[in-house]
Protein backbone atom coordinates (compact mmCIF):
# COMPACT_ATOMS: atom_id res chain seq x y z
CA UNK A 1 0.00 0.00 0.00
CA UNK A 2 1.59 3.32 -0.90
CA UNK A 3 0.40 6.78 0.55
CA UNK A 4 1.69 9.82 -1.11
CA UNK A 5 1.36 12.75 1.46
CA UNK A 6 1.34 16.36 -0.37
CA UNK A 7 3.47 19.27 0.18
CA UNK A 8 0.42 21.97 0.45
CA UNK A 9 0.38 24.90 -1.77
CA UNK A 10 -2.54 26.72 -1.46
CA UNK A 11 -1.39 30.51 0.19
CA UNK A 12 -1.06 30.69 3.72
CA UNK A 13 -1.83 26.69 4.45
CA UNK A 14 1.01 25.23 6.91
CA UNK A 15 -0.77 22.24 7.95
CA UNK A 16 0.90 18.62 6.59
CA UNK A 17 -1.74 15.83 6.38
CA UNK A 18 0.52 13.16 8.44
CA UNK A 19 2.88 13.91 11.13
CA UNK A 20 5.63 11.64 11.43
CA UNK A 21 4.51 10.05 14.85
CA UNK A 22 1.59 8.83 12.01
CA UNK A 23 3.75 8.02 9.30
CA UNK A 24 4.96 5.50 12.33
CA UNK A 25 2.05 3.62 13.07
CA UNK A 26 1.09 3.49 9.22
CA UNK A 27 4.73 2.23 8.36
CA UNK A 28 4.44 -0.57 11.07
CA UNK A 29 0.98 -2.01 8.95
CA UNK A 30 3.31 -2.89 6.35
CA UNK A 31 2.31 0.64 4.52
CA UNK A 32 5.02 2.15 2.14
CA UNK A 33 4.84 6.01 3.14
CA UNK A 34 5.89 8.57 0.72
CA UNK A 35 6.25 12.31 1.69
CA UNK A 36 7.15 14.84 -1.15
CA UNK A 37 10.13 16.61 -0.01
CA UNK A 38 9.46 20.09 2.27
CA UNK A 39 6.03 18.71 2.88
CA UNK A 40 6.19 19.70 6.70
CA UNK A 41 8.37 22.70 6.80
CA UNK A 42 5.87 24.68 7.38
CA UNK A 43 4.98 23.19 10.59
CA UNK A 44 8.28 22.50 11.54
CA UNK A 45 8.61 18.88 10.35
CA UNK A 46 11.99 18.52 8.79
CA UNK A 47 12.96 15.52 5.91
CA UNK A 48 14.84 14.09 7.70
CA UNK A 49 11.67 13.48 11.00
CA UNK A 50 9.88 11.83 8.13
CA UNK A 51 12.75 9.48 7.31
CA UNK A 52 13.46 8.28 10.69
CA UNK A 53 10.31 6.48 11.09
CA UNK A 54 10.89 4.74 7.92
CA UNK A 55 8.70 7.02 5.67
CA UNK A 56 10.72 7.95 2.17
CA UNK A 57 10.97 11.83 0.89
CA UNK A 58 10.04 12.27 -2.83
CA UNK A 59 10.97 14.89 -4.61
CA UNK A 60 9.23 14.34 -8.46
CA UNK A 61 5.33 14.94 -7.68
CA UNK A 62 4.10 13.60 -10.97
CA UNK A 63 6.10 10.19 -10.58
CA UNK A 64 5.06 10.07 -6.81
CA UNK A 65 1.04 11.09 -7.32
CA UNK A 66 1.10 8.60 -10.60
CA UNK A 67 2.42 5.79 -8.47
CA UNK A 68 0.10 6.13 -5.20
CA UNK A 69 -2.27 4.67 -4.13
CA UNK A 70 -3.67 7.36 -2.18
CA UNK A 71 -2.75 11.15 -1.88
CA UNK A 72 -3.56 12.97 1.24
CA UNK A 73 -2.83 16.60 1.91
CA UNK A 74 -4.92 18.98 3.83
CA UNK A 75 -6.38 22.02 1.86
CA UNK A 76 -8.51 21.61 -1.46
CA UNK A 77 -7.29 20.79 -3.97
CA UNK A 78 -6.15 23.29 -6.50
CA UNK A 79 -6.95 22.57 -10.79
CA UNK A 80 -3.27 22.08 -10.88
CA UNK A 81 -3.07 19.52 -8.47
CA UNK A 82 -6.06 17.67 -9.97
CA UNK A 83 -4.67 17.96 -13.45
CA UNK A 84 -1.16 15.82 -11.53
CA UNK A 85 -3.52 13.37 -10.60
CA UNK A 86 -3.62 10.54 -12.90
CA UNK A 87 -7.54 9.67 -13.74
CA UNK A 88 -8.78 7.08 -11.60
CA UNK A 89 -6.69 8.27 -8.68
CA UNK A 90 -7.96 8.30 -5.07
CA UNK A 91 -7.45 11.56 -2.97
CA UNK A 92 -8.07 12.26 0.34
CA UNK A 93 -8.57 16.12 1.74
CA UNK A 94 -10.99 18.70 2.87
CA UNK A 95 -13.02 19.55 -0.47
CA UNK A 96 -15.58 22.05 0.41
CA UNK A 97 -17.67 20.28 -1.91
CA UNK A 98 -20.80 22.93 -1.85
CA UNK A 99 -17.94 26.12 -1.36
CA UNK A 100 -16.18 25.14 -4.93
CA UNK A 101 -18.68 22.66 -6.65
CA UNK A 102 -16.06 23.80 -9.59
CA UNK A 103 -13.44 21.82 -7.76
CA UNK A 104 -15.64 18.57 -7.79
CA UNK A 105 -16.44 18.96 -11.48
CA UNK A 106 -12.93 18.75 -12.16
CA UNK A 107 -12.54 15.93 -9.89
CA UNK A 108 -15.52 13.86 -11.38
CA UNK A 109 -14.44 14.23 -15.38
CA UNK A 110 -11.14 12.46 -14.26
CA UNK A 111 -13.11 9.92 -12.15
CA UNK A 112 -10.86 10.75 -8.99
CA UNK A 113 -12.29 8.74 -6.15
CA UNK A 114 -12.49 11.90 -3.64
CA UNK A 115 -12.95 11.59 0.60
CA UNK A 116 -13.82 14.91 1.68
CA UNK A 117 -12.28 14.66 5.28
CA UNK A 118 -14.99 17.54 6.33
CA UNK A 119 -18.25 15.12 5.51
CA UNK A 120 -17.20 12.60 8.43
CA UNK A 121 -20.46 11.97 10.47
CA UNK A 122 -20.73 13.38 13.76
CA UNK A 123 -21.32 10.07 15.66
CA UNK A 124 -19.48 8.16 18.25
CA UNK A 125 -17.46 5.69 16.16
CA UNK A 126 -16.16 8.53 13.92
CA UNK A 127 -14.77 10.95 16.27
CA UNK A 128 -11.41 10.26 15.44
CA UNK A 129 -12.00 10.93 12.37
CA UNK A 130 -13.69 14.14 12.96
CA UNK A 131 -11.60 17.09 11.35
CA UNK A 132 -13.97 19.63 11.70
CA UNK A 133 -14.12 19.24 14.92
CA UNK A 134 -10.24 18.77 15.98
CA UNK A 135 -9.72 22.00 13.82
CA UNK A 136 -12.79 23.97 15.16
CA UNK A 137 -11.24 23.72 18.44
CA UNK A 138 -8.04 25.59 17.28
CA UNK A 139 -10.07 27.92 15.51
CA UNK A 140 -11.79 28.96 19.15
CA UNK A 141 -8.39 29.08 20.59
CA UNK A 142 -6.64 30.91 18.58
CA UNK A 143 -9.69 33.22 17.95
CA UNK A 144 -9.69 34.40 21.86
CA UNK A 145 -5.95 35.13 21.18
CA UNK A 146 -6.43 37.22 18.80
CA UNK A 147 -8.74 39.69 20.46
CA UNK A 148 -6.76 39.50 23.98
CA UNK A 149 -4.05 41.04 21.83
CA UNK A 150 -6.00 43.40 20.39
CA UNK A 151 -8.46 44.55 22.86
CA UNK A 152 -7.29 47.87 25.06
CA UNK A 153 -7.76 46.21 28.04
CA UNK A 154 -6.80 43.46 30.63
CA UNK A 155 -9.18 39.70 30.00
CA UNK A 156 -8.44 38.85 33.82
CA UNK A 157 -9.55 41.08 36.77
CA UNK A 158 -6.65 42.59 38.13
CA UNK A 159 -6.29 44.63 41.86
CA UNK A 160 -3.46 46.60 42.41
CA UNK A 161 -2.05 49.69 44.20
CA UNK A 162 -3.53 51.83 41.09
CA UNK A 163 -6.85 50.20 41.71
CA UNK A 164 -8.74 47.59 40.68
CA UNK A 165 -9.37 46.66 37.07
CA UNK A 166 -12.62 44.70 36.31
CA UNK A 167 -12.27 41.74 33.80
CA UNK A 168 -12.94 42.09 30.24
CA UNK A 169 -17.07 41.07 28.99
CA UNK A 170 -17.06 38.18 26.15
CA UNK A 171 -19.81 37.11 24.14
CA UNK A 172 -19.32 34.52 22.32
CA UNK A 173 -21.95 33.79 19.54
CA UNK A 174 -22.71 30.26 18.65
CA UNK A 175 -21.63 26.74 21.26
CA UNK A 176 -20.00 24.29 18.45
CA UNK A 177 -16.88 22.84 18.90
CA UNK A 178 -15.43 26.21 17.91
CA UNK A 179 -17.23 28.56 20.40
CA UNK A 180 -16.79 25.82 23.19
CA UNK A 181 -13.41 26.21 22.35
CA UNK A 182 -13.42 29.69 22.73
CA UNK A 183 -15.55 30.24 26.02
CA UNK A 184 -12.97 27.66 27.62
CA UNK A 185 -9.44 29.63 26.53
CA UNK A 186 -11.59 33.04 27.57
CA UNK A 187 -12.41 31.71 30.93
CA UNK A 188 -8.90 30.80 31.27
CA UNK A 189 -7.82 34.23 30.58
CA UNK A 190 -10.17 35.55 33.77
CA UNK A 191 -12.89 37.27 31.20
CA UNK A 192 -16.70 37.04 32.06
CA UNK A 193 -18.11 35.51 29.47
CA UNK A 194 -21.51 34.81 28.24
CA UNK A 195 -22.72 32.65 25.16
CA UNK A 196 -25.63 32.21 22.61
CA UNK A 197 -26.82 29.52 20.58
CA UNK A 198 -30.19 28.43 19.15
CA UNK A 199 -29.78 25.07 20.01
CA UNK A 200 -31.30 25.08 23.83
CA UNK A 201 -29.37 21.19 24.06
CA UNK A 202 -25.78 22.79 24.39
CA UNK A 203 -27.20 24.98 27.53
CA UNK A 204 -25.41 22.10 29.93
CA UNK A 205 -22.17 22.46 27.98
CA UNK A 206 -21.98 26.29 28.46
CA UNK A 207 -22.19 26.73 32.19
CA UNK A 208 -20.18 23.56 32.49
CA UNK A 209 -17.19 26.09 30.88
CA UNK A 210 -18.01 28.53 33.67
CA UNK A 211 -20.18 30.65 31.33
CA UNK A 212 -23.37 32.46 31.01
CA UNK A 213 -26.12 31.44 28.93
CA UNK A 214 -28.08 33.43 26.59
CA UNK A 215 -30.97 31.26 25.46
CA UNK A 216 -33.92 31.89 22.96
CA UNK A 217 -37.15 30.13 22.50
CA UNK A 218 -37.79 29.52 19.03
CA UNK A 219 -40.65 27.34 17.22
CA UNK A 220 -38.62 25.52 14.80
CA UNK A 221 -36.15 22.73 15.32
CA UNK A 222 -32.51 24.14 15.45
CA UNK A 223 -30.24 21.38 14.95
CA UNK A 224 -29.47 18.60 12.27
CA UNK A 225 -29.91 15.00 12.89
CA UNK A 226 -26.01 14.88 13.85
CA UNK A 227 -26.56 17.41 16.23
CA UNK A 228 -24.90 20.84 14.45
CA UNK A 229 -26.77 23.85 14.39
CA UNK A 230 -29.36 24.07 11.10
CA UNK A 231 -30.35 27.27 9.12
CA UNK A 232 -33.49 28.89 10.85
CA UNK A 233 -35.96 30.94 9.18
CA UNK A 234 -35.95 35.08 8.54
CA UNK A 235 -38.72 35.02 11.71
CA UNK A 236 -36.21 32.96 13.72
CA UNK A 237 -33.20 34.82 13.03
CA UNK A 238 -34.95 38.27 13.65
CA UNK A 239 -35.98 37.23 17.17
CA UNK A 240 -32.53 35.79 17.80
CA UNK A 241 -31.14 39.30 16.75
CA UNK A 242 -33.43 40.90 18.73
CA UNK A 243 -32.32 38.88 21.83
CA UNK A 244 -28.40 39.12 21.54
CA UNK A 245 -28.05 42.88 20.93
CA UNK A 246 -28.01 44.08 24.45
CA UNK A 247 -25.46 41.43 25.10
CA UNK A 248 -23.23 42.49 21.82
CA UNK A 249 -23.52 46.67 22.86
CA UNK A 250 -22.22 45.57 26.90
CA UNK A 251 -19.17 42.80 25.16
CA UNK A 252 -15.90 44.23 25.08
CA UNK A 253 -15.23 41.56 22.49
CA UNK A 254 -17.58 39.29 20.31
CA UNK A 255 -16.75 35.69 19.18
CA UNK A 256 -19.26 34.72 16.26
CA UNK A 257 -19.53 31.33 14.75
CA UNK A 258 -21.90 30.24 12.87
CA UNK A 259 -21.53 29.32 9.54
CA UNK A 260 -24.22 27.07 7.33
CA UNK A 261 -22.20 24.47 4.89
CA UNK A 262 -22.20 25.72 1.17
CA UNK A 263 -24.07 28.57 2.02
CA UNK A 264 -23.51 32.44 2.77
CA UNK A 265 -23.38 32.74 7.01
CA UNK A 266 -26.42 34.41 8.68
CA UNK A 267 -25.49 37.86 9.60
CA UNK A 268 -26.21 37.89 13.41
CA UNK A 269 -24.23 40.89 14.62
CA UNK A 270 -25.54 44.18 12.56
CA UNK A 271 -24.16 47.54 11.89
CA UNK A 272 -26.93 49.11 15.03
CA UNK A 273 -25.22 46.56 17.16
CA UNK A 274 -21.45 47.27 15.94
CA UNK A 275 -22.33 51.14 16.32
CA UNK A 276 -23.48 50.49 20.54
CA UNK A 277 -20.36 49.02 21.20
CA UNK A 278 -17.59 50.86 23.27
CA UNK A 279 -14.67 52.35 21.06
CA UNK A 280 -11.81 50.01 21.05
CA UNK A 281 -14.17 46.76 21.62
CA UNK A 282 -13.31 43.65 19.15
CA UNK A 283 -15.32 41.24 16.83
CA UNK A 284 -13.57 38.41 16.05
CA UNK A 285 -16.09 37.01 12.81
CA UNK A 286 -14.70 33.23 12.17
CA UNK A 287 -17.48 32.95 9.74
CA UNK A 288 -15.78 35.39 7.45
CA UNK A 289 -14.52 33.28 4.78
CA UNK A 290 -18.64 32.30 3.69
CA UNK A 291 -19.40 36.15 4.29
CA UNK A 292 -19.27 36.84 7.72
CA UNK A 293 -22.03 37.10 10.43
CA UNK A 294 -21.11 40.76 11.21
CA UNK A 295 -22.40 43.26 8.54
CA UNK A 296 -18.95 45.18 7.56
CA UNK A 297 -16.35 41.94 8.30
CA UNK A 298 -14.03 41.69 5.36
CA UNK A 299 -12.26 38.21 4.87
CA UNK A 300 -8.74 38.27 5.46
CA UNK A 301 -8.63 41.58 7.18
CA UNK A 302 -8.91 44.02 10.00
CA UNK A 303 -11.20 47.02 9.67
CA UNK A 304 -12.67 49.69 11.94
CA UNK A 305 -16.24 50.08 11.82
CA UNK A 306 -17.69 52.26 14.83
CA UNK A 307 -14.68 52.15 16.87
CA UNK A 308 -14.84 48.73 16.50
CA UNK A 309 -12.28 46.75 15.26
CA UNK A 310 -13.80 43.05 13.13
CA UNK A 311 -11.19 40.76 12.58
CA UNK A 312 -12.68 38.01 9.86
CA UNK A 313 -9.09 35.71 9.95
CA UNK A 314 -9.09 33.07 6.98
CA UNK A 315 -7.61 29.31 8.23
CA UNK A 316 -6.85 29.77 11.63
CA UNK A 317 -5.99 26.11 12.07
CA UNK A 318 -2.92 26.97 9.87
CA UNK A 319 -1.69 29.60 12.18
CA UNK A 320 -1.22 26.61 15.22
CA UNK A 321 0.76 24.94 12.59
CA UNK A 322 2.27 22.37 14.66
CA UNK A 323 -0.85 21.01 16.71
CA UNK A 324 -3.43 21.67 14.13
CA UNK A 325 -1.79 19.31 11.75
CA UNK A 326 -0.76 16.68 14.77
CA UNK A 327 -4.99 16.32 14.95
CA UNK A 328 -5.17 16.68 11.42
CA UNK A 329 -3.24 14.03 10.85
CA UNK A 330 -4.51 11.57 14.02
CA UNK A 331 -8.25 11.77 11.80
CA UNK A 332 -6.58 11.24 8.31
CA UNK A 333 -4.62 8.36 9.80
CA UNK A 334 -8.01 6.46 11.64
CA UNK A 335 -9.41 7.47 8.54
CA UNK A 336 -6.69 5.44 6.14
CA UNK A 337 -7.01 2.15 8.99
CA UNK A 338 -10.77 2.37 8.29
CA UNK A 339 -10.59 2.43 4.47
CA UNK A 340 -7.34 -0.06 4.65
CA UNK A 341 -8.56 -3.04 6.75
CA UNK A 342 -6.06 -5.59 5.27
CA UNK A 343 -3.41 -3.99 3.12
CA UNK A 344 -5.93 -3.30 0.37
CA UNK A 345 -8.45 -0.33 -0.04
CA UNK A 346 -11.90 -1.70 0.51
CA UNK A 347 -14.46 1.25 -0.15
CA UNK A 348 -17.08 0.08 1.72
CA UNK A 349 -20.42 1.40 0.77
CA UNK A 350 -21.89 -0.16 3.61
CA UNK A 351 -20.08 1.41 6.10
CA UNK A 352 -21.53 4.82 7.20
CA UNK A 353 -18.13 6.74 7.58
CA UNK A 354 -16.74 5.96 4.38
CA UNK A 355 -19.88 5.99 1.82
CA UNK A 356 -20.56 9.90 3.65
CA UNK A 357 -16.63 10.91 3.06
CA UNK A 358 -17.15 9.43 -0.64
CA UNK A 359 -18.00 12.66 -2.73
CA UNK A 360 -16.69 10.98 -6.36
CA UNK A 361 -16.29 8.00 -7.32
CA UNK A 362 -15.83 6.59 -10.77
CA UNK A 363 -17.20 9.34 -12.70
CA UNK A 364 -20.27 9.72 -10.85
CA UNK A 365 -21.19 12.44 -7.88
CA UNK A 366 -22.23 10.03 -4.79
CA UNK A 367 -22.97 13.21 -1.91
CA UNK A 368 -26.76 14.17 -3.41
CA UNK A 369 -25.97 17.39 -1.77
CA UNK A 370 -23.37 18.33 -3.79
CA UNK A 371 -25.55 17.21 -6.79
CA UNK A 372 -28.14 19.50 -5.96
CA UNK A 373 -25.57 22.47 -5.55
CA UNK A 374 -23.89 21.52 -8.75
CA UNK A 375 -27.55 22.05 -10.40
CA UNK A 376 -28.22 25.28 -9.02
CA UNK A 377 -25.42 26.50 -9.68
CA UNK A 378 -25.80 25.84 -13.74
CA UNK A 379 -29.20 27.01 -13.31
CA UNK A 380 -27.83 30.47 -11.98
CA UNK A 381 -25.49 30.34 -14.68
Amino acid sequence: MKIAVARETAAGERRVALTPDQVARLVKKGWEIYIEAGAGEASLISDQAYEEVGGTIAGDRPALWQNADIVVKVAVPTPEEIETLPEGAMVASLLNPLGQPEVIQQLTAKKITALGMELIPRTSRAQSMDVLSSQAGVAGYKAVLLAAATLPKFFPMLTTAAGTIRPAKVFVIGAGVAGLQAIATARRLGAVVEAFDIRPAVKEEVQSLGAKFVEVQLEEETATAGGYAKEVSEDSKKKSQALISDHVATADVVITTAQVPGRKAPILVTDDMIARMQPGSVIIDLAGEQGGNCEGCEAGRDVLVHGVTIIAPINLPSTVAIHASQMFAKNMATLLQLLIPENEINLDFEDDILDSVCVTHQGTIRNQRVKDALQQMTVTV
